[in-house]
Formats: structure tokens, C-alpha cells, sequence
């Protein structure tokens, strides 16, 4: 086998202290903390390196080790080795309790920091991750500041990891962008998104840019359509209050949904660098052309799942939820089609759907090739057209529809896929986003982060839909364990297409 080819920063980050506000939260428990473990262990982090939860929680330092042994005993992967490399860990970890918008507060945790970073013989380099309620990102931005911890680097240097929701509105979106900016450069903010975090999000460039056969191929002249799903399992399972704020519009389509759009349409970058390929995704999210409020109400499907079946079980539905109103017109499923006015992709759709209670979990983008002309072969209609589809979540990997001869002494043609999954093919464990992501942010690389023009992009988009589709009266019910409501295939097969994806199975 030929050597790999590295195509992003590599190697193991310099010492450094990563500091969690919300260490007590369920984001760090089932993720921030496995993540880190699982780096520890594969020697990913440096020698020196500490963590220091931060939250409101009094825990001190040996209640936040329990927590993380739990974690660890709950969520990260089994080797054999997990006690000794828990031991290990552990000894890495310390505890600040204090309250995220108090000046006081931060600076103590700012004198906790100072004699940490002594003792462990660490420069005063800081990955601060804000695993909080939105509401706390902007106050904790400027405390910070306050107390002299945002310094730029590049020795020492200060990073800011935000998870979303990045506002819920186009002002708001700007407004908090303008404080964090205030605060911190633009290159010390890391906006997450785990989604660009995922081995197949990640190969989309590869796999057109590295492959002759696809670039060339990649435009309005041989593919007819794009398909984007995220489909969930889950219902609200105890988040009702967040959900009913945000809805599938902003919490599934202004982040994940145009990551995947984006990237699966830009343009060739000038360099695999962070600034070059984020230059390449704004430009398609400014190229989208509007919806307006006016026309939301019909050009886009919202609904609610109601009571149904799932993998044998009985589901309730969304108005029976804990903590929803029995008049909710919050939408748990989302489908649109949208359309890049540019040289790419003039007339080409871009069909996008998400849900919650569906059947499988999945998450896919499905490039649908134009159909072959029916010259030789149209003696029993129209032949399928050939799809690639790029799977996501689970089971990652990559798969193409083709037609070809059946055996024998007849000229039958049959569609046959040809399935390529990362697991099978490489014979080892796929990294976890948050892996993958804090890795980067250690290393002071944005490529897999959003820049600020990108969340106003796409907010700009989806601003106008959230418009002229809030309080519009109920909204039709689609029972849980099913693709959605009638109106989102009608959607599509209006226009003489269907839904379609490889891997439908029980996940």
C-alpha cells in the first residue's frame, strides 16, 4: 500500500490547559470527556496538559474526578487497560467552582490557572470550551478578557471553543459575534459543529478533488439532483424546553444542514487551508437563492411527529411530550429545495429533509446523476439513473448505484451498488467527532470550525423561512417511526423525482 498523504496538521499539540465551563453538564459527561480520554490514551495529547472543569456545581476536585471516572466506566471505548489509564487521567484534572458572568469568579479561576500551569510546568497556553446555555457564551467571553486570559499567541496563546446554537436569529447571530470578536480575535474562535467533525464529512473533498472521475462530472451538465437527509431516531428525549425555542429549523438546517450543503458544492479551494476552503463555503451559502417569508409557507414542509411505533415500541408524540404546549407549532421534521444561482449549479435542486422519530438514523448526501440517454437500452423504459450517496452517520463510508448485465443468456440490466464502508476497509475504529475537533483546536486549526461570515450566511438564508413559517397555525402530524408527512414527498415526486437512500435497514 502506497504512503498516506497528510492533508491537515498532524502530530501531537504542545502542552497546554483546557479549561471546560459547563464541566458538570450532560455535553461533557457523554462526549467532551470520553473524547479526551480516548486522546490520552492513543498518546495524542501532550505530557503536560491539564483539565480544569469550571461550573456552578460544588464538586471540587475529587467530585469532578468521580464524575469523569463515571464517564469514562459509562461512555468511552474498552481496551483492558482501563483502570490504569483512568488512574493517569485523572491525575490530570482539577476543579474550579465558580459562576460564568462574575468577574470575581474568573479571576480566581484566572490565580487557579497560574498555579496550575506552575506546578505542571505548562506555558500559560488556554483552550477555554464553553459547553454552557447560549446565554452564558458572551458574558464568560468578556470576563475573560476582563482578567487578561485572551491573549492572541502566538506564545502564549488563548482559544475560545462555542458550541451552538450561534444565536437563533440573523441580529442575534451578528450581535454575539460582534461581543466575541470584542473579546477574542477571529482566528482564537472556534465555533464547533461535531457534524464537520465525521470521517465522511471530512473525505467529501477528497473524494471530488482527488478522483478524476468525479470533478469533471461534479456541475449541472451530468447530475440532476442533490439529496441531503438527517434522519433521528429520537424524539425530544428531555429537552422540550431548548426544542421548543429552536425547532428543526434552527437546530438541525442554519448549522448541519448547510455544513453539508456547503461542502458538498463549493468550489475547488486555491490551498487545503482553513481560510481558502471557508472562503469556498461562504461563497455557496451567499449564492443560495432566497426564500422569502412570503413564500415559506409553501415551498417549505414543516411538521410534528405524532404518537406512532418505533422498533416494536409505542412512541408518543410531540404535543404529549413533557414540557411541550398542547398548541406547539414548533417542527420536529423540516423539507425544502433549494437552488445555487451560480455557473455550478444553475437548475440544479438541492432536496433537503430532516426529522426527528424516523425510522433509521442516517444521515446522507445523495448525488443523483442525469439519466443515460434512452437510445440502446430503452426497450423496457427508462433505466434508473446511476447515485452516489456519501453516508455520514452511521456506518460511514461511501456508495455508487450502477447498472449492469445480469448473468446470462438474456441482455437484462439491474441496478447494483457498490459499498464502500471506512470500518470494513481500513480495519480500525473511527475516530469520534469531538476527537477529531478538540485535536484541532489544540493545534490552532480552523479548518473543520465555522468562521463568523459563514454563521451570518447562513442565518441570512434561513432567517427569511423561520419568518414566514413561525405561528402559522398547527401543523400536520406524521406518525413517529416514519419518513415524514405526505406533503415532503410530494415535495419531490411533484417534479417527477423520490426520496432515496441506500441504506434503509434497521441501524
Amino acid at each position: 500500500m502506497s504512503e498516506a498523504i497528510q492533508i491537515t496538521a498532524t502530530g501531537t499539540p504542545g502542552p497546554f490547559v483546557l479549561v471546560i465551563f459547563g464541566a458538570s453538564g450532560d455535553l461533557t459527561r457523554r462526549k467532551l470527556i470520553p473524547a479526551l480520554f480516548h486522546l490520552y490514551r492513543e498518546g495524542l495529547l501532550p505530557e503536560n496538559f491539564a483539565i480544569v472543569g469550571y461550573a456552578r456545581s460544588e464538586l471540587g476536585d475529587e467530585g469532578f474526578r468521580e464524575l469523569i471516572y463515571q464517564s469514562i466506566a459509562e461512555h468511552a471505548r474498552e481496551t483492558g487497560d482501563e483502570d490504569e489509564s483512568r488512574r493517569r487521567f485523572n491525575s490530570t484534572v482539577r476543579y474550579q467552582q465558580g459562576r460564568y458572568d462574575d468577574e470575581r469568579d474568573i479571576r480566581r479561576l484566572a490565580g487557579r490557572l497560574q498555579a496550575i500551569t506552575s506546578e505542571l510546568n505548562i506555558p500559560a497556553n488556554y483552550l477555554f470550551y464553553l459547553s454552557t446555555p447560549p446565554e452564558m457564551i458572551a458574558p464568560i467571553a468578556e470576563q475573560l478578557a476582563r482578567v487578561q486570559l485572551n491573549h492572541r499567541g502566538p506564545n502564549p496563546w488563548s482559544r475560545l471553543v462555542v458550541e451552538k446554537p450561534f444565536g437563533r436569529d440573523l441580529t442575534s447571530a451578528k450581535e454575539l459575534n460582534q461581543i466575541l470578536q470584542q473579546s477574542f480575535a477571529e482566528e482564537q474562535i472556534f465555533r464547533i459543529d461535531h457534524y464537520l467533525g465525521k470521517e465522511t464529512v471530512q473525505n467529501l473533498l477528497v473524494l471530488r478533488l482527488a478522483n478524476s472521475v468525479f470533478e469533471p462530472l461534479w456541475n449541472n451538465r451530468y447530475i440532476d439532483h442533490v439529496q441531503i437527509t438527517a434522519a433521528e431516531t429520537l424524539g425530544v428525549e428531555g429537552r422540550a424546553g431548548y426544542y421548543e425555542q429552536a425547532g428543526a429549523l434552527r437546530d438541525m438546517v442554519q448549522n448541519h444542514l448547510m455544513h453539508l450543503l456547503s461542502l458538498a458544492a463549493m468550489e475547488p479551494p486555491v490551498a487545503l487551508m482553513a481560510d481558502a476552503i471557508r472562503d469556498e463555503k461562504v461563497k455557496v451559502l451567499r449564492s443560495l437563492r432566497p426564500i422569502p417569508a412570503r413564500c415559506a409557507m409553501n415551498g417549505v414542509v414543516r411538521a410534528q411527529y405524532g404518537p406512532g411505533e418505533q422498533k416494536g415500541q409505542s412512541a408518543k408524540g410531540y404535543l404529549q411530550e413533557d414540557g411541550v404546549a398542547t398548541d406547539s407549532t414548533t417542527e420536529t421534521f423540516v423539507a425544502f429545495k433549494a437552488m445555487i444561482d451560480n455557473w455550478r449549479w444553475a437548475g440544479v435542486p438541492f432536496y433537503l429533509r430532516t426529522g426527528k422519530r424516523m425510522p433509521v438514523r442516517i444521515t446522507e448526501i445523495g448525488i443523483h446523476f442525469r439519466s443515460a440517454p434512452q437510445v440502446l437500452f430503452n426497450a423496457k423504459g427508462e433505466l434508473p439513473a446511476n447515485f452516489l450517496a456519501i453516508r455520514i452517520q452511521p456506518n460511514e463510508g461511501i456508495a455508487m448505484q450502477l447498472q449492469v448485465k445480469r448473468p446470462g443468456l438474456t441482455q437484462a440490466i439491474e441496478p447494483f451498488l457498490m459499498d464502500f464502508g471506512y470500518a470494513d476497509a481500513f480495519k480500525q475504529r473511527l475516530s469520534d467527532a469531538y476527537e477529531r475537533l478538540l485535536l484541532d483546536a489544540a493545534r490552532g486549526d480552523t479548518t473543520l470550525f465555522t468562521r463568523a461570515d459563514e454563521v451570518e450566511a447562513a442565518w441570512a438564508y434561513v432567517d427569511p423561512i423561520i419568518q414566514g413559517c413561525e405561528g402559522k397555525g398547527t401543523l400536520p402530524q406524521y406518525p413517529a417511526g416514519s419518513w415524514g408527512p405526505r406533503e415532503a414527498d410530494a415535495l419531490i415526486e411533484d417534479e417527477g423525482r423520490r426520496w432515496q437512500l441506500i441504506k434503509r435497514k434497521k441501524q
